[in-house]
């Protein structure tokens, strides 16, 4: 036990910095990025599906494309062309760099949900609300859309927490997230056990977290149904 407490709290380079510091500060990057990842993810979900559902095809094809492409290629590559090609020429931080590709690539899964939960309405819905007067477009947004997101709520659950576990490539960047914190640990003392398995047993412990949420979740919508 006292090797193991020593391990966390051996000064980690010449500004003192110990290796506790570096597990929590990699912690709130983690999170961070997978919120924010999570919410700019959302939004493009929503609005592929939409263009996707539009009916036209030069809305329909560059979506298509999207979700093709993304979820065609590892969300680690994504990253990697992201910061080093695509963002190069603009000073983008990793951290900034690091919420765009995983909200891109998570946009592309977050579609294809939606879509399923659009395709499990009734179709009846729609027909009546078409026989009411309101357009595509209106009867997507306030008739179907209400009535899928509901139904996708644990998928999208699910999701949030795969994001959370994908974001442990961000040391791939340069990015000092959870893993990275654990890298640097074991590469400066020289001890692979105790960092490797602390972020082993944080990130079980936040997936816990949120499934255990989830679950609780998904039982109040079932008694409100």
């Amino acid at each position: 036990m006292e090797s193991i407490i020593q391990s966390l709290f051996t000064p980690i380079g010449n500004d003192g910095m110990v290796g506790i510091y570096l597990i929590l500060n990699g912690l709130k990057v983690t999170l961070m990025v997978t919120l924010l990842a999570t919410i700019l993810g959302s939004l493009l979900g929503v609005a592929t599906t939409l263009m996707k559902q539009s009916g036209k095809w030069y809305l329909s094809w560059p979506a298509n494309f999207y979700v093709s492409v993304i979820r065609g290629t590892p969300v680690v590559v994504q990253l990697v062309i992201l910061y080093f090609i695509v963002l190069a020429s603009l000073d983008v931080d990793k951290i900034t760099a690091a919420v765009i590709a995983f909200g891109l690539n998570s946009g592309a899964y977050i579609s294809e949900i939606i879509r399923a939960g659009i395709d499990a309405v009734d179709k009846g819905q729609a027909e009546a609300a078409r026989s009411l007067g309101l357009s595509h477009n209106q009867t997507m947004k306030l008739v179907i859309l209400p009535q899928a997101i509901k139904n996708i709520l644990p998928a999208l659950g699910n999701e949030f927490i795969v994001l959370l576990k994908e974001t442990a490539v961000i040391g791939f960047i340069g990015g000092v997230d959870l893993m990275r914190a654990g890298e640097i640990i074991r590469s400066r003392t020289f001890e692979d056990t105790v960092p490797l398995f602390t972020c082993a047993l944080i990130y079980l412990m936040l997936t816990y977290i949120f499934t255990f949420m989830l679950s609780k979740f998904e039982k109040r919508l079932k008694q409100s149904d």
